[in-house]
């Protein structure tokens, strides 16, 4: 059904491809008037286009023009000219579709031309690669096209500091990963001052590599957490007790749905090991999920698969590419609880601050795009969740890779060596192999083996993708064998004969070039006739290599096993194959790959039946339509428990979406300066009128009235003991107006003590402050909803439905206390004079306003021990450097949950006696305090 719908859907791509080809057909009649034109009048173009976009011209009608100004430029500055399926795919992506190109066929090139024509509008476009590498080679690489022409190029990185992000931003077209985007846009609504935004509007993205960031990654929420409250301890003393339970007897596991659970004798077994009576008499539901979490840890998460352990750290390991996730961390404990499992020093649980969805996010450009070398296999999703088509480009030369049928083994030992022997074969008569593996553990089983049969290969894998570039580029050398991890090297071309320039510069390097020099002087740079000679040089070998490359059949692609997505596996087919080249492509299948026993069924059961019954040796594949529809249907069924899982994540978050725009929209307008002062009155009322009917209940008689606990919350509000007094003779209305007149006077009063200025910058500070403690609150308490919300099944309620009404109804209590906090804080708050410290230099990050940095609050007076002390809660509290940190809720199914912790610790310097800064209530000392 899905292929018939895409077809159905696709049915109009034919006649969109004939109008780009046309288009195509103009811009090729405009070359000559640009080949003509010097450089200066060539890049003066950029001004007569925006002028003419002022004049009303749209995009649509300087399109042809402003491709083939590029196509000039590109020639001229990389020495590369765009072949007319680049300017379809162009098109393509200026049209707001995805363009599906075959892998090595420029796509990074092609991105220039729509984003180009975009950036003239001076929105600013943003082009999003799947990890800083390629941000940093694309910005330098392609960004000589862009500067040419006179517009600016901006790049994101990791780690950057917010003074360099916000040039990046403001730069007319800025390369970056998804989570660098994310992460921004959350901190842009973190911040406390309106300097401290660095993004300007989301106009234009074009995501390269799109079915990886807009499909594989969307399971992963981005997440900007702070320091939380756990013991480690706690993930020690479970991880200890789940070892050496026994599957099926203590513990029940599903590894095709991710699912474990602890059986009854299990349960007592664990219950036993740790000194508890009944873990599930806990009311926080804590010990159930340190249970789940370690349980999950032991037996499903494995080392060297899922992650991997380097220099006492573990790092999260990317399913999809191999690669080591950096900064990244799962949630909910499950991290905490696999540091605890490898013996290695047990982080802080953090808790969230802001998430957002990668769908959710991406849904916010006014136009988005995207290219890959597989999408239509996905084309449903892409117009269902981000609403953008698939439109398929074709190749600029035919593909004549040869790729041969599945060739299944009975067991992975020897499927294994059936594709050593394959490799030993091919790599004696000089064919480049590349093999990929879909774990590290297969990766380094492998290498052993062709260790053994002293085959020299590289491997590329998540412990060595520092080296990914330098290693993918030469994998088209005669002879050589490199072996990845999926699509470890994606973004890089496999060149037969190998990549001159890499080359080259691997030749400067061995002359002494680049290295660092004792004493801190700079590292000697080439001349350019040294670059030179190197590069000629390198050409001669890589065009001698080609030759016997070619000649032994071009590069061989090997697959280990076949992944859960098919995707992934036309991706790691067209590495060969490029640009015309011959290419051959073989997968290596066994009975006991994951994929085969998980989701094989019936068919793969009658195989495994057939092999047993004839006795076939081990040694000896076979061939067959069944096994190649058998896996087929197993990677559809894979392929839809995926996608439900991203629906998933998706639909809860749809449900925060609305409330969270709600939320950041007044945090900006407040940043943009908004005046609450003129809000007062009427956010007074009310809250007045709320409490006072809590209170005093219109339905409830007089009798029955609260007016001692009223009477308390109006000093607990104003911090004063001088407010109105009432009995039960008193009207409802009389008590609200009187109420609302006291808190309005409380107000005046300290308005004018302050100061308009100081009143309305401490407003302003005080709100943000509110939002974002509430805001944090409510986040956490979704969170556990959300954690145990699929119970609600079993109940035949529908959990979705279930978390919309309860969200809801915790939304509406956050906006109806939010207020009641502001006035409290405000009405309670004061200016202390600080001594003056000296002055140091300050950055963007760290900037408060002056006048605040003395605002304290005043609460009720504690006693500890003999002395009465105020509790203090500075009003700046607010963050100041927003770390990022990306997480991930992976919903129903695996929890892929993902944290980059950059925070600084937000309680040191608390006294203990002070109110937590977690906003709890609670002295510091029985809070986040107590284990410190």
């Amino acid at each position: 059904m899905p292929n018939f719908l895409s077809k159905l859907l696709s049915a109009g791509a034919d006649k969109d491809l004939k109008e780009y080809q046309r288009i195509t057909a103009h811009v090729n009649d405009l070359e000559p008037r640009f080949s003509a034109m010097d450089d200066e009048e060539l890049s003066g173009q950029t001004k007569l286009f925006r002028e003419r976009i002022e004049n009303g011209e749209t995009l649509d009608d300087l399109l042809p023009e402003a491709f083939a100004a590029v196509r000039e430029a590109s020639r001229r500055t990389t020495g590369m000219r765009h072949f007319d399926v680049q300017i379809i795919g162009g098109i393509a992506l200026h049209r707001g579709t995805i363009a599906e190109m075959k892998t090595g066929e420029g796509k990074t090139l092609v991105s220039t031309l729509a984003g180009y024509l975009n950036a003239l509008e001076g929105k600013g476009v943003h082009i999003v690669t799947v990890n800083d590498y390629l941000a940093k080679r694309d910005s330098e690489w392609m960004g000589q096209i862009y500067r040419f022409m006179g517009l600016k190029v901006g790049l994101l990185q990791n780690g950057m500091r917010l003074n360099l992000k916000k040039p990046a931003y403001q730069a007319d077209v800025t390369y970056g990963t998804n989570s660098e985007f994310g992460f921004d846009y959350l901190r842009d609504n973190m911040v406390t001052r309106p300097s401290l935004r660095v993004q300007r509007g989301h106009h234009y993205a074009i995501v390269d590599e799109v079915d990886s960031i807009l499909i594989d990654e969307a399971r992963t929420p981005l997440i900007i957490s702070g320091a939380g409250t756990k013991s480690a301890g706690t993930y020690k003393d479970f991880a200890r007790a789940v070892r050496g339970l026994t599957p099926d007897v203590d513990f029940e596991m599903d590894e095709a749905k991710h699912t474990i659970a602890a059986t009854d004798e299990g349960l007592k077994k664990i219950e036993r090991n740790l000194g508890i009576d009944d873990i599930y008499a806990d009311p926080s539901g804590q010990l159930v999920n340190h249970l789940q979490q370690a349980l999950k840890a032991q037996y499903m998460f494995h080392r060297d698969q899922q992650y991997v352990v380097v220099d006492g750290e573990v790092k999260i390991v990317d399913e999809f590419t191999g690669r080591i996730m950096e900064g990244r961390r799962y949630s909910e404990g499950l991290h905490q609880a696999i540091e605890a499992k490898e013996g290695v020093l047990v982080r802080e649980e953090n808790q969230t601050l802001a998430t957002i969805t990668l769908q959710n996010y991406f849904l916010m450009y006014d136009k988005l795009s995207g290219m890959t070398g597989t999408a239509m296999t996905e084309d449903a999703e892409f117009r269902e969740v981000y609403h953008v088509p698939v439109q398929v480009i074709p190749p600029n030369k035919p593909v004549i890779r040869v790729d041969h049928d599945d060739l299944v083994y009975k067991t992975v030992a020897a499927k294994f060596n059936a594709v050593a022997d394959d490799v030993a074969e091919r790599h004696a008569k000089g064919q480049p192999c590349l093999v990929g593996t879909v774990s590290i553990e297969n990766s380094e089983r492998l290498s052993r083996i062709l260790d053994k049969r002293g085959i020299k290969h590289n491997v590329l894998n998540a412990k060595y993708h520092e080296r990914e570039a330098q290693i993918v580029a030469q994998a088209g050398r005669e002879g050589a064998v490199t072996i990845a991890t999926n699509m470890a090297g994606r973004g890089t071309d496999i060149l037969l004969g190998g990549n001159p320039k890499a080359m080259a510069e691997d030749m400067l390097r061995e002359q002494g070039f680049y290295a660092p020099v004792k004493g801190g002087e700079e590292p000697v740079v080439p001349t350019e006739e040294q670059r030179a000679a190197a590069l000629e040089k390198a050409k001669a070998i890589c065009d001698k290599e080609r030759e016997h490359v070619v000649a032994a059949g071009g590069l061989a692609v090997i697959g280990t096993e076949r992944h859960e997505s098919r995707r992934i596996d036309n991706q790691l087919r067209g590495r060969s194959g490029r640009q015309g080249d011959p290419g051959e492509t073989q997968f290596y299948l066994s009975l006991e790959d994951d994929l085969m026993r998980l989701f094989g069924g019936d068919r793969m059961d009658r195989i495994s039946a057939m092999m047993t019954k004839y006795d076939m040796p081990d040694d000896m594949p076979i061939k067959s339509k069944l096994v190649t529809r058998a896996v087929e249907s197993a990677q559809r069924k894979v392929e839809e428990v995926n996608f439900a899982m991203r629906k998933s994540v998706l639909d809860y978050d749809d449900v925060m979406n609305k409330q969270r725009q709600v939320i950041y929209e007044e945090r900006n307008k407040i940043l943009d300066g908004k005046d609450l002062m003129s809000h007062v009155e009427e956010v007074t009322y009310d809250t007045v009128q709320r409490k006072v009917n809590e209170y005093c209940s219109e339905t409830a008689d007089p009798e029955e009235w609260d007016l001692a606990g009223l009477d308390k919350w109006v000093r607990d509000l104003t911090g004063r003991t001088d407010g109105p007094t009432f009995t039960v003779d008193s009207d409802q209305g009389d008590i609200t107006d009187a109420v609302d007149a006291f808190v309005n006077t409380c107000y005046k009063e300290k308005e004018q003590r302050l100061g308009d200025q100081i009143m309305s910058d401490l407003s302003a500070q005080v709100m943000l402050r509110v939002i974002d403690t509430r805001w944090m609150t409510y986040l956490q308490e979704m969170d556990y909803l959300k954690t145990g919300i699929g119970l609600r099944g079993y109940g035949q309620r529908d959990p979705l439905v279930e978390y919309k009404s309860e969200a809801y109804a915790a939304f509406t209590e956050l906006v109806n206390t939010m207020y009641e906090d502001f006035l409290r804080t405000i009405l309670r708050i004061e200016i202390a004079v600080r001594p003056t410290a000296p002055a140091k230099p300050q950055g963007d990050d760290e900037a408060l306003s002056d006048e605040l940095r003395g605002a304290q609050y005043s609460g009720p007076a504690e006693v500890d021990g003999d002395h009465s002390v105020p509790a203090r809660r500075s009003a700046a509290d607010a963050p100041r450097k927003q770390g990022g940190n990306g997480n991930a809720n992976a919903g129903a199914g695996k929890p892929r949950t993902y944290r980059k912790d950059e925070d600084p610790d937000p309680y040191v310097g608390v006294g203990r006696n002070d109110p937590c800064p977690c906003g709890s209530g609670k002295k510091f000392k029985n809070c986040h305090g107590r284990n410190r």
